[in-house]
């Protein structure tokens, strides 16, 4: 009897051992967080300076880093249609000092780019989506095509002769692209560049006939008449390019393609921090001169919570995977 006395006191001691360090490890991730930032962070853009991603992290980084009272600098990591940055991200530390401003790129290459070292949601942690924005359709003036319907017209008279632009493989120029194209029926060349800026200058400079851009980069070009405006890519028409029709207005119903950005940090970031950026990110985006800036340049805010975020980049996935098998080309 005595021996299992001891034997049960013994036990009765380890269970409160283990939960005594339990809660000193719940304590620590607390004290961790409520520390956070304790030193610059850096937030990797795995595309090229000047394009959408680059734009929304700079402006998200100077809030953050007003509201985080530490330093948040963007570092471009662009190549090989996003993975290389997005894998420099994905095998860093999982402290919460380097995180990854991704987009709908990531999501398509996880069924379009077999040959990488990661896997999104396996070596990414979710934080918080950041902003949308339309595309549009363009093309260079010397193109005769006026109309979408035209170009369209024009691309079945001449299959193979035609050519698009994007920021690289799996970038959401070249998935938008690629859609247009099945849905569309035609054969036209994509030309992928190092990076979006390099592949709007191709198509202003008239290397490319085509391009499919952002609207919050290539509206400027088109007020401009660098480029001539066939449609835009959303449900509804452009507040910054509004005498442009969407895709479905212009001839080709259903036709629908976006640019989201999203931020995410390596697995394993303590919980703690990731609430703490989401909520930094969700207050930031929601500033009065953000919101302002952002409507100006055809963007709207996107606010979720991790988990929310992570369930709509699964299904992101799933989605292009889909999109991705009607490619009769497909890389």
């Amino acid at each position: 009897m005595v021996m299992a006395g001891r034997v049960l006191g013994l036990a009765r001691l380890t269970v409160l051992a283990g939960g005594f360090l339990a809660a000193q490890a719940f304590l620590a991730l607390g004290s961790h967080a409520q520390d956070y930032p304790a030193r610059t962070v850096r937030i990797i853009v795995p595309f090229g300076a000047g394009g959408s991603a680059d734009v929304a992290a700079r402006v998200l980084g100077n809030a953050l880093q007003e509201s985080l009272k530490q330093p948040f600098v963007i570092e471009n990591r662009p190549g090989a249609g996003s993975v290389i940055g997005t894998q420099e991200a994905a095998k860093s530390a999982p402290d919460g000092y380097t995180l990854l401003m991704m987009s709908n790129a990531q999501t398509a290459n996880e069924s379009l780019v077999p040959q990488r070292k990661y896997e999104l949601m396996r070596d990414l942690v979710a934080i918080a989506p950041v902003n949308v924005a339309d595309l549009v359709i363009v093309v260079h003036p010397s193109v005769p095509a006026k109309t979408l319907t035209e170009f369209i017209a024009l691309a079945k008279a001449h299959p193979g002769k035609l050519n698009y632009a994007s920021s690289g493989q799996g970038t959401p120029y070249h998935m938008a692209g690629e859609l247009f194209k099945a849905m569309a029926g035609i054969d036209v060349v994509h030309v992928p560049y190092r990076n979006s800026g390099e592949a709007r200058n191709g198509v202003i400079a008239g290397q490319v006939q085509m391009m499919i851009d952002a609207v919050t980069t290539m509206a400027p070009n088109v007020l401009q008449g660098q480029v001539r405006a066939l449609a835009a890519s959303g449900t509804v028409r452009s507040s910054v390019l509004p005498d442009v029709p969407t895709a479905d207005e212009a001839g080709l119903p259903g036709y629908e393609a976006t640019i989201w950005l999203g931020l995410m940090a390596p697995v394993g970031t303590p919980k703690p921090i990731i609430d703490k950026l989401n909520t930094a990110v969700n207050e930031a985006i929601k500033r009065p001169e953000i919101v302002k800036l952002w409507a100006d340049q055809g963007v709207a805010p996107m606010s979720m919570s991790p988990e929310a975020f992570e369930r709509f980049l699964h299904g992101d996935i799933v989605k292009w995977a889909e999109v991705v098998k009607q490619f009769p080309d497909r890389p």
